[in-house]
């Protein structure tokens, strides 16, 4: 038996000290994926199958993967309520900032042509593709999307890629080789989970403002205005039509 090489991520140090603590953790980042406009930073997908594997693995959360899968999912969709509540009490006025490692207007682009191109079912595709999931919430709060439809389709979005994803990683553990490999080393996946996040948030944050920094020097207009931040606001019509209507 593999003995843990960092004692405090051994799965029984784990679930002894922390309990269900670990899986608030979780959800606070899966939350903060969605309802926060920093989210953007977070692995959310990695995290999710991870948590699903080593729940059927270690059960390293201490509960039955059902339970990993509701409280993540529900994260995921409290996340998003928040994300269009922000959006739409802020209005236009959440979009005039200057660009900097945690703001950027091609973000917010990228998440308007995702909406043009799948109207309201953006917001369940927005789950799968990182940055948008962050913005997509906000963007349908300050375009005013009518909010029944809107939660409707957040929760069918939350389920599918909070729990979904979740319980995928605990399949995974049905697989002898790779289930015996997590066992074996899961204080070394753990730390490269934990370490991982950490490397990629930074990156990822380090890169925006690196991009920011080199418009701005480059002469570039990186502030946001009053009148460019009503150009970035999205027709309430984009929420009604399905995908590539026109």
């Amino acid at each position: 038996m593999h003995t843990a090489l960092i004692p405090w991520l051994d799965p029984e140090t784990i679930i002894g000290g922390a309990g269900p603590w670990a899986l608030l953790v979780v959800c606070g980042i899966v939350f903060a994926e969605t309802g926060l406009l920093v989210g953007f930073l977070l692995p959310g997908d990695t995290l999710l199958v991870i948590s699903g594997l080593l729940t059927h693995t270690s059960l390293v959360f201490g509960v039955d993967i059902w339970w990993v899968c509701l409280a993540i999912g529900f994260a995921a969709f409290l996340g998003g309520e928040v994300g269009y509540l922000i959006g739409h009490k802020a209005g236009p006025a959440i979009f005039e900032r200057k660009e900097s490692g945690i703001f950027s207007v091609k973000n917010v682009e990228r998440t308007n042509a995702f909406f043009e191109r799948f109207g309201a079912l953006a917001i369940i595709l927005a789950r799968f593709v990182p940055v948008v999931r962050t913005f997509a919430p906000v963007a349908a709060g300050v375009g005013h999307m009518n909010y029944r439809k809107y939660t409707l389709y957040n929760l069918i979005g939350a389920l599918i890629w909070g729990a979904g994803l979740t319980y995928f990683g605990f399949l995974i553990g049905y697989i002898p080789p790779v289930a015996d490999f997590v066992k074996e080393y899961i204080d070394l996946i753990l730390l490269a989970a934990v370490g991982g996040t950490a490397v990629i948030t930074l990156w990822h944050y380090l890169r925006e403002r690196s991009k920011a920094k080199k418009a701005e020097r480059a002469g570039e207009d990186v502030i946001t205005d009053e009148t460019e931040a009503e150009h970035l606001v999205l027709d309430p019509e984009v929420f009604e039509r399905g995908p590539e209507e026109k």
